[in-house]
């Protein structure tokens, strides 16, 4: 069994080149004009991937059925285990996480991170940061998975590539279901993110459920903590990116590592807990595995099923105490 782990700390950034996992790629409608234009790719392991050819607004269309279908991955009895975990690993982080809070902004403190996220505005929109630790909050912002975005969409229209425009398709539709679940679970825990919480004398970050619209919409960082968006949004377009392709072995060890670097920068920065964190792994995992499988249809193969065991880990390092996820596959 292979051991992938990743602390809350920032990590080396592995730079690999994307291996061709496409063995042979067939437009069927070339062959029989009559039938809706689909594409099949073949994989490493066997397996043939089918896609149809993708709408302009399936991003839209498909996401009252995903939605609907994520939900049911919560729920399935086969996923009572990664649920369970999620909810197992808050409880046991819950009493740990002012600690960890000091602990990773002295960390940050001792390599030079600054505690705030800044940032300049390119033509008064686009966020340049400015350091490293700004670089690494970036990569959870919506904007990154609507450049991917474009960036798989630009490709797979040049190349009149189906795999290519489903995943731009997918990472949108990633932003937006990621967005629902998650803006509905902090107005109902209504937690204060941890720089409010020290201003507010609360250890911890109070919880005030169900805030009132107004309150949210005026005092937000008093209520949004739990769960982290950002991490959230991440692992859902790395899981649409990773499934669509499969054979690309680097995607989830290099995407992995950026979500650990930027769990370390949120709580150095002190904009979430530890414990925000197990349930926003969870759900981007469902909501891109979801949003994925929507849009394509595959044979029999050795890819799909591997099985993901989610462990938490802890340890102390440079006199500090720290704490991380462990997947095993």
């Amino acid at each position: 069994m292979k051991k992938l782990r990743f602390l809350l700390l920032p990590m080396s950034i592995l730079v690999c080149s994307q291996e061709v996992d496409t063995l042979q790629v067939k437009e069927l409608s070339s062959v029989a004009p009559d039938l809706p234009k689909v594409q099949t790719y073949t994989l490493k392991d066997g397996s043939l991937r089918t896609y149809p050819k993708p709408k302009l607004l399936d991003f839209v269309t498909k996401l009252p059925r995903n939605f609907i279908d994520t939900n049911k991955d919560f729920v399935a009895k086969d996923h009572a285990y990664y649920l369970g975990g999620a909810v197992a690993s808050t409880l046991i982080l819950l009493p740990f996480d002012q600690k960890l809070i000091d602990n990773s902004r002295e960390l940050g403190e001792r390599w030079g991170m600054d505690k705030d996220n800044n940032y300049t505005k390119l033509g008064g929109v686009f966020k340049i940061p400015k350091d490293i630790g700004s670089t690494l909050y970036l990569i959870g912002n919506g904007s990154t998975l609507v450049l991917l975005g474009i960036g798989f969409g630009t490709y797979g229209l040049i190349k009149n590539d189906y795999r290519a425009q489903a995943t731009a398709s997918g990472l949108m539709e990633s932003l937006i279901l990621s967005g629902v679940f998650t803006q509905t679970i902090k107005r109902i825990t209504g937690r204060e993110s941890p720089f409010i919480a020290e201003a507010n004398g609360n250890k911890g970050g109070a919880w005030n459920p169900f805030p009132s619209f107004s309150a949210f919409g005026k005092n937000t960082s008093n209520y949004d903590a739990m769960p982290s968006g950002h991490l959230t949004t991440f692992m859902a377009g790395i899981t649409v990116i990773a499934d669509n392709y499969p054979d690309a072995r680097w995607i989830k060890p290099v995407g992995y590592t950026l979500a650990g670097a930027l769990c370390f920068q949120m709580m150095q920065s002190k904009v979430h807990w530890a414990s925000d964190y197990p349930l926003a792994l969870l759900m981007g995992y469902f909501i891109g595995k979801t949003i994925s499988k929507s849009r394509y249809t595959t044979s029999e193969g050795t890819i799909g099923k591997t099985k993901y065991k989610f462990d938490l880990m802890a340890s102390r390092q440079w006199e500090y105490n720290m704490v991380g996820v462990k997947l095993s596959f």
